[in-house]
């Protein structure tokens, strides 16, 4: 919407500054735009929709408490409307890497939105009147309380409506899978080496389960971001603020986005720290480990066809080589693993961050916001992409192959069946000489023990090996 070319002259705190004529931010997000020329990272959509339900808000609590003219909140919730709805996302200049507190994005807000309403009173751009940015649209508010609770405000949306779900989805999926793959009897494997028995299904019943516990680390991290700081103002002592401004203002943001929020019992805390922040961060990284563990896994047990363990297949969803034709890589999987290494990458970026609280602010809450938003954010399309390219689908998605069957008895730890019969250290000189003779365990069995063949398959049972006895 900002037209390039001519200029409007604006005055602000500190003076007189050249703004693009067709801005609908003002001066002080000029002077910030001008001031902070490091990256091309910006805000997205979830955090630019949580500060202009923010100003929303406080515009109709205030109104309600009679501490603004109807007129001018009436303007400012309209505005504010166009924020929430992405109609100005463009208008949202200001560079992630700017001033810790966030205090330049907020004024970033409160100048498009004093703008939009301006014009829509009959009023011009940058005129500061009849909506003025900081008496009105900020009327109640710091950036210092703003801020922190437009991140939280945020992440919980991005949680509850993209995270859990996309985790839901693909937590199904596994499970799916494992009961399709209950009856697939493979070697398993610790240290990479081959072990007792197991089934393709306890296996993917195991990534079930990481997922099932990510869910509930991403809803413990909901909870935690569900605490607002909103309320505190300036340094947590409410100063300028109405004392019902902030559960009310809350109140109505728990109602538009069907979340359970709460004002912070202790404003010095919520503002002074992003620990919160950091929390949630935590917990996404610790989600991000798992889907590692995942995604590694399947890429390992598909790797082959003919040269690796071949033991599933994966939907063929692209071309793998530019120079070897036929072949095919899992490339889903290979998606989902970076994605992975930025979310750990990021949360270390909040975990510096989260140790930037000085007195009574915390001044890296902008680069925290960017890590934390994105990492839920790519967390969710990562999972989603995931079950329905790869776990679930196209064409029936992973499927099981016979080589894992095939190879069971030919395994070396299935003698382990064998300790109850005859003792661990035989069981070994079995292992020993199978490996040496390139011979199965039960035909070294049948050479070196007393043991008749019905006992010998009586213990060998693959099937058997995968349950306790």
């Amino acid at each position: 919407m900002t037209s390039e070319g001519e200029m409007r002259l604006e005055r602000d705190s500190m003076g007189e500054l050249e703004v693009p004529s067709g801005a609908y931010y003002g001066g002080n997000t000029r002077r910030a735009e001008l001031n902070f020329p490091i990256s091309d990272l910006r805000f997205g959509r979830s955090f630019i929709k949580a500060i202009g339900q923010v100003k929303q808000s406080a515009a109709v609590v205030n109104k309600d408490l009679g501490v603004l003219e109807p007129k001018l909140a009436d303007a400012i919730v309209d505005a504010a409307q166009k924020v929430i709805d992405g109609d100005y996302d463009s208008e949202f200049v200001v560079d992630i890497f700017q001033t810790g507190s966030g205090t330049s994005t907020n004024m970033n807000a409160n100048e498009v939105i004093s703008n939009i309403a301006n014009e829509a009173l009959g009023g011009g751009l940058g005129t500061r009147t009849p909506v003025h940015p900081n008496d009105h649209v900020n009327k109640g508010q710091s950036s210092n309380d703003v801020i922190p609770t437009t991140i939280h405000l945020a992440a919980a949306v991005a949680i509850k409506d993209e995270l859990l779900p996309a985790m839901q989805e693909l937590e199904d999926a596994l499970n799916a899978k494992s009961k399709e793959f209950w009856d697939v009897v493979k070697t398993g494997r610790t240290h990479l080496q081959d072990a007792t028995p197991i089934r393709l299904g306890q296996e993917f019943k195991g990534y079930a389960g990481q997922i099932e516990y990510g869910r509930k680390r991403a809803g413990a991290a909901l909870n935690e971001v569900s605490h607002l700081a909103l309320g505190g103002t300036a340094v947590g002592t409410g100063i300028g603020m109405h004392p019902e401004f902030a559960s009310r203002v809350i109140s109505r943001l728990s109602e538009l986005n069907g979340l359970e929020l709460s004002e912070t019992d202790n404003h010095f805390q919520s503002q002074s720290t992003i620990d919160g922040v950091v929390q949630a961060s935590g917990a996404m990284k610790t989600i991000a480990v798992s889907l590692l563990k995942i995604a590694n896994d399947i890429r390992w047990l598909g790797s082959g066809p003919r040269a690796g363990i071949g033991e599933i297949t994966l939907p063929e969803v692209q071309p793998g080589s530019s120079i070897m034709p036929g072949k095919v890589n899992p490339v889903i999987a290979e998606s989902l693993a970076m994605a992975c290494a930025q979310v750990i990458g990021n949360d270390v970026t909040v975990t510096v961050a989260g140790q930037s609280g000085n007195f009574e602010l915390n001044v890296m809450m902008p680069v925290a916001a960017h890590n934390l938003l994105e990492s839920i954010n790519l967390l969710a399309s990562s999972c989603r992409n995931f079950s329905r390219q790869c776990i679930a689908g196209p064409d029936g998605g992973v499927k099981a192959t016979s080589k894992g069957p095939d190879m069971v008895m030919q395994g070396l730890s299935i003698a382990t069946a064998l300790n109850p019969v005859i003792g661990y250290d035989n069981v070994a000189k079995l292992v020993h000489k199978a490996y040496i003779e390139d011979k199965s365990i039960r035909e070294v069995a049948l050479e070196e023990t007393d043991l008749t063949e019905e006992q010998i398959d009586e213990a060998l049972q693959p099937l058997s090996m995968t349950e306790p006895k």
